[in-house]
C-alpha cells in the first residue's frame, strides 16, 4: 500500500472536540478500509495566510494537523470525498511519500550522523535571542560567541 501524508486545515473552534472528532473519523476511515495510521501531529492554531472561503463562510484562523498513513488509492479517493463534504475542513492536501514506508525511512547505514561542532550559547547571546520566539532565535542558526557581530549590536547577515 502507498504511504501518504495528509495536511489539513480545519475551522478554529473554542473547543477542540470538533477537531478531535474529525481526526478520529478520518483515522477510522483509513483503518476500516484496511490501512494503517502511522502518526497524527497537531500543529496548533494559526492565522491563515489569507482569508479563505469554504462552505459559504470566511475564515481567518485555522487549526493545522497532519496524518501519516498507508492506504489503497480507492480509500484515498473516498477520503477526499469525506474531506470535501465536511464543513469543518477549510483546506487539505494529500502527498504520496512512497510506495512503502521503507521507501521513506532509510536504513541506519544509509544516513549520516553528524556531530555538532558548535559551542553552547553564552549568556549574553541567550538574552539577545530570548525575545525572538521559539525556533527563531540564535539557537536556530547556531551558537554565537560574544565577539560576533550580533553580540556587538550589528544586524545579522544570513
Amino acid at each position: 500500500m502507498p504511504f501518504y501524508q495528509m495536511l489539513c486545515i480545519t475551522a478554529h473552534f473554542n473547543e477542540y472536540k470538533h477537531i478531535k472528532e474529525l481526526v478520529r473519523q478520518t483515522a477510522s476511515h483509513v483503518m476500516n478500509a484496511g490501512g494503517a495510521v502511522r502518526g497524527i501531529n497537531s500543529w496548533g492554531t494559526c492565522r491563515l495566510p489569507q482569508r479563505m472561503k469554504r462552505h459559504q463562510q470566511f475564515y481567518d484562523r485555522g487549526d493545522y494537523w497532519t496524518m501519516h498513513f498507508d492506504t489503497s488509492p480507492r480509500t484515498l479517493k473516498s477520503l477526499n470525498t469525506i474531506m470535501r463534504s465536511d464543513p469543518r475542513v477549510i483546506r487539505w492536501t494529500m502527498l504520496k511519500l512512497g510506495e512503502r514506508i521503507e521507501d521513506v525511512v532509510k536504513s541506519a547505514e544509509m544516513t549520516t550522523n553528524r556531530t555538532p561542532d558548535v559551542q553552547a550559547p553564552s549568556t549574553s547571546s541567550a538574552i539577545i535571542g530570548s525575545g525572538m520566539g521559539k525556533g527563531f532565535g540564535m539557537e536556530r542558526y547556531g551558537a554565537w560567541s560574544e565577539g560576533d557581530a550580533v553580540a556587538q549590536g550589528e544586524q545579522p547577515r544570513f
